[in-house]
């Protein structure tokens, strides 16, 4: 099946963008439907353009909305070249010592003096379904096959 046309040249832009900005958006829904964003530091890992994965911390408002509601996305911005991408997906929040482990970096202890197991420490798995891009004042949607 030939690849769909809305996304070449996406797939390495989206993986540019991942790996090369040092912030990405993320938006969760809170108990009234409503959208919430937060800027965090990019992906630690990342499977092609369809799964990211983030450090947070386990008590905070952000994991609580997407146990409740998993629904999610994530935006890059490059606002030097104009461009933005905004996946859609569904968030899950991991615990298990193999995440927390895969996503580890050394100097982590200085935000969780616990170590990779500090009950506070945990891993944002952002799957994808579809997106949207913006560059050269054109924007184009896609679904992530």
């Amino acid at each position: 099946m030939p690849e769909n046309p809305a996304l070449a040249g996406v797939k390495d832009l989206i993986a540019r963008m991942a790996d090369t900005l040092p912030i990405a958006f993320i938006s969760s829904l809170d108990a009234e439907g409503y959208p919430c964003t937060k800027a965090m530091l990019s992906p630690r890992v990342r499977e092609g353009i369809r799964v990211f994965y983030f450090t947070t911390n386990t008590f905070s408002l952000r994991v609580a909305h997407y146990k409740a509601n998993p629904k999610a996305s994530i935006y890059f911005c490059d606002a030097d070249g104009f461009k933005g991408m905004m996946l859609r997906g569904t968030m899950e929040v991991l615990t298990d010592a193999a995440s927390k482990e895969m996503i580890w970096r050394e100097g982590d202890e200085e935000y969780y003096p616990g170590g990779v197991t500090d009950p506070n420490y945990c891993v944002l798995k952002f799957t994808a379904t579809d997106g949207r891009f913006y560059s050269d004042y054109y924007p184009r949607s896609f679904v992530i096959e």
